[in-house]
């Protein structure tokens, strides 16, 4: 059998926004083959099934997501600065028409009791995205740009479920400008 020829990346960031418009369970196959231009059998070669599509999608998730982190970083003058920028950037997709959700969340809101490997993917995930934090507050502490008395590893596990909380608010559909206000007072905390 010879091997399928196409696009990886556009395939999973395709598939990504599939499982996020309408949830792992709710995507058929149909959906997967109308939003990555793959047969069913081309995706079965490729990842095995529907699941497998959804821990590559996961992977390149994480990928993206991560160098996205890194270059919000690149590009701030201090680390507040650059956890602002994360913040902004978090306010700026919920407040878009196009995705209000992560792929993370939706997935793990999905399919946490119900796959132990998913669950297991996406706590790593979340994880290593807290550990992202806590190294750059370290940072911060160490140029007095927060208090040495702050607990860093506790304000980066606060920064990612103000991230996700926020993330969950937009979909209440807030008055314009509520996201930003919340993004300040989640800096405040941090600094103060």
């Amino acid at each position: 059998m010879r091997n399928a020829e196409f696009d990886r990346e556009h395939v999973l960031r395709s598939a990504m926004e599939a499982f996020i418009a309408k949830g792992y369970s709710q995507t058929s196959m149909q959906d997967l083959k109308k939003a990555t231009g793959l047969h069913p059998g081309s995706i079965y070669c490729a990842f095995d099934n529907k699941r497998g599509l959804l821990l590559a999608a996961l992977e390149q998730y994480r990928s993206e997501r991560s160098e996205q982190f890194h270059e919000l970083f690149l590009e701030s003058t201090s680390v507040l600065s650059g956890i602002e920028a994360c913040l902004d950037h978090v306010v700026e997709e919920c407040e878009s028409e196009n995705i209000k959700d992560c792929l993370l969340q939706k997935a793990l809101s999905e399919l946490s009791q119900q796959d132990e490997e998913v669950e297991a993917v996406i706590s790593s995930m979340l994880k290593e995205w807290q550990d992202a934090f806590e190294a750059k507050l370290t940072v911060a502490q160490k140029n007095q740009e927060i208090s040495s008395t702050k607990n860093c590893a506790e304000l980066a596990q606060y920064l990612v479920m103000s991230i996700y909380g926020l993330r969950t608010l937009s979909h209440t559909k807030p008055a314009p400008g509520t996201l930003k206000n919340l993004t300040q007072m989640i800096m405040c905390s941090i600094k103060n």
